[in-house]
C-alpha cells in the first residue's frame, strides 16, 4: 500500500538511501530540509525547503502525513517540538536515535533492544537517550524509535578524528591510529542496505512504540577495516596501536567517540526488526561494504586534499611517543 512520507533531512548519510528506497517501493514521498545540500533527490519527490521549528514547519501537521521520519533531530527540546507538532496529525513518526546509546562498558557482547540505554562517556548518546525517554512519555504520538549503528555511505570508518585526512595519510605513507590492540569486532552497514528494513516498517502497527536497531549481522575487527582501506587506496596502512586510556589523555575529546563508542565490542541480534519489516541481508565482505565510501573520497581528494594541520601533529607525537616505548 503506498503510503504519504514525509522525510525531515533527506539528503543525509542514511537519509539519501531511504527515500530512494522509498520512492521505489512505491510510497509518496516529500522531503523537508533546508534545501542547502546539492544531493538529488529521486524524481517525483516532493521538495519542502524550510527552517526547524519555523511556521512552514508547524504547516507540516496539516497534510496529516502517514509516515514522519525525522533523521535531523538531536535534542530534546527539537523533540519536544515534534511532539507538539505531530501529536495527533501522523500515522506513525519514526526517530532515528543511535546504537551509541547502548550501555557502555556492555555486559553482554551481542546488543538486543533489551540492552539498556546508558551512555555515561558521550554526550551526543546522551542527549539521543533523552530524545527517546521524552518520545516513550508521549500520550498521543504513535512513535517509531529506529537506531542505525555505524553506517557508511560516502565517509570511511575510522575510529576517532578526521576520516579524510586519515586517508590522505594513509596515501602518504604516515601512520595511522588504531585504538587498543585492533581486535575489537565492529558492524559496519551500508546505508543502501540500512534502507530496506528501515522501509519495510513504514506503517506497520506491530512497530508502533517499539524500539529496533539496524545493523549487519557481520563483524569485523578494526585491524581489518583499516587494511582494507589502505588496501582499496592501493598502499599499505602502517598502523600504530595505542590503549584508549592512552589517547583520551592526549585529546579528551576522543572520550566520546572512543569509550563512548567504538572502543567496545558492536555485535546486534538482529531478529526483533526482521519479525516486524521482514527478512533482509547486508553486505559483508569490508570490500563490498567500503566500495561507495572509496569512490566519494576519490572524488572529494580529486577536488581537494585536506592540508596538515593539528590533527597531523598530535597524531605524530603520539605515534612517536609511542613507538619510543619500544
Amino acid at each position: 500500500m503506498a503510503l504519504n512520507v514525509l522525510f525531515i533531512g533527506g539528503t543525509g548519510q542514511i537519509s539519501q538511501p531511504c527515500v530512494e528506497r522509498a520512492v521505489a517501493e512505491g510510497h509518496h514521498v516529500s522531503v523537508f530540509n533546508r534545501g542547502l545540500r546539492s544531493a538529488a533527490l529521486p524524481a517525483g519527490v516532493t521538495s519542502i525547503v524550510g527552517e526547524l521549528g519555523s511556521d512552514t514547519y508547524a504547516d507540516l501537521a496539516k497534510a496529516n502525513y502517514d509516515v514522519v521520519c525525522q533523521f535531523i533531530a538531536f535534542t530534546r527540546d527539537e523533540v519536544a517540538r515534534d511532539i507538539e507538532v505531530f501529536s495527533g496529525n501522523c500515522g506513525q513518526y519514526i526517530f532515528i536515535s543511535s546504537a551509541s546509546v547502548y550501555e557502555k562498558p556492555p555486559r553482554h557482547y551481542v546488543i538486543t533492544e533489551e540492552t539498556p540505554a546508558i551512555n555515561p562517556y558521550w554526550p551526543y548518546s546522551q542527549a539521543k537517550i533523552a530524545c527517546e525517554e521524552l518520545l516513550q512519555k508521549s500520550g498521543n504520538l504513535a512513535w517509531t524509535i529506529v537506531r542505525p549503528s555505524h553506517t557508511v555511505r560516502t565517509g570511511l570508518p575510522i575510529m576517532m578524528g578526521d576520516s579524510d585526512i586519515m586517508a590522505r595519510r594513509m596515501l602518504d605513507g604516515e601512520p595511522i591510529i588504531v585504538a587498543g590492540d585492533g581486535h575489537t569486532p565492529w558492524t559496519l552497514t551500508r546505508s543502501i542496505d540500512f534502507a530496506v528494513p528501515f522501509v519495510g516498517l513504514f506503517g506497520k502497527e506491530a512497530a508502533l512504540k517499539e524500539i529496533f536497531h539496524i545493523t549487519s549481522d557481520r563483524a569485523h575487527i578494526w585491524n581489518d577495516i583499516q587494511k582494507t582501506i589502505a588496501r582499496l587506496l592501493g598502499v599499505e596502512a602502517r598502523i600504530v596501536h595505542v590503549p584508549t586510556d592512552t589517547l583520551i589523555r592526549y585529546n579528551p575529546e576522543w572520550i566520546g567517540p572512543l569509550l563512548g563508542d567504538k572502543a567496545w565490542t558492536a555485535i546486534f541480534d538482529n531478529s526483533k526488526v526482521k519479525r516486524v519489516a521482514g527478512d533482509f541481508t547486508c553486505a559483508e565482505s569490508l570490500d563490498e561494504i567500503l566500495a561507495d565510501s572509496i569512490m566519494h573520497l576519490k572524488q572529494r581528494l580529486a577536488k581537494s586534499r585536506p592540508p596538515r594541520g593539528e590533527l597531523d601533529a598530535l597524531i605524530d607525537r603520539i605515534c612517536a611517543e609511542q613507538g619510543a616505548l619500544g
